[in-house]
C-alpha cells in the first residue's frame, strides 16, 4: 500500500517537474519575469534529491517485491538525464535532458505499479 502511494507521489513529482520545466520556458520567453525563481539551480538539485528518495525506495522496493529488473532500470536511467541537466547551462539543452529524465522516472513508477499488480492477481 505504501509503495503504491510512494509510486503515484513519484508520478505527480515527474508531472510536477515537466510542468515547472515548460511553464518556466514560456513565462520567461513571454514576460521575462521570474527568472531568478524558475531556473534557480537549487529548485533543480532538491527535486532530483526527492526524485532519488522517492524512486529509490518505491522502485526498490517494488524489485525486491515482483522481481522485475525494468522499472528500476528505467527510472535510473531517467534520474541520470536529470542529474545530467544540472551540469549543462540553463537552457533548451537543460530542458530537453530534464523532459526526458522526468518522463523516464514516471514510466519506471508506471512499470513499477504495474508489476505489482500483475503479482497481486
Amino acid at each position: 500500500m505504501i509503495r503504491r502511494q510512494l509510486d503515484r507521489t513519484g508520478l505527480l513529482l515527474s508531472g510536477l517537474c515537466a510542468v515547472h520545466c515548460i511553464a518556466s520556458i514560456v513565462a520567461i520567453s513571454l514576460l521575462g519575469l521570474g527568472g531568478h525563481a524558475f531556473f534557480s539551480p537549487d529548485i533543480h538539485r532538491y527535486g532530483l534529491v526527492l526524485a532519488l528518495i522517492v524512486a529509490a525506495v518505491a522502485i526498490g522496493w517494488g524489485a525486491l517485491k515482483h522481481r522485475q529488473a525494468a522499472p528500476f532500470v528505467v527510472a535510473m536511467t531517467g534520474l541520470s538525464f536529470m542529474g545530467g541537466a544540472l551540469a549543462v547551462p540553463h537552457g533548451l539543452q537543460e530542458v530537453v535532458l530534464t523532459i526526458i529524465g522526468v518522463s523516464l522516472v514516471a514510466l519506471g513508477h508506471i512499470l513499477n505499479l504495474r508489476g505489482h499488480l500483475s503479482r497481486s492477481h
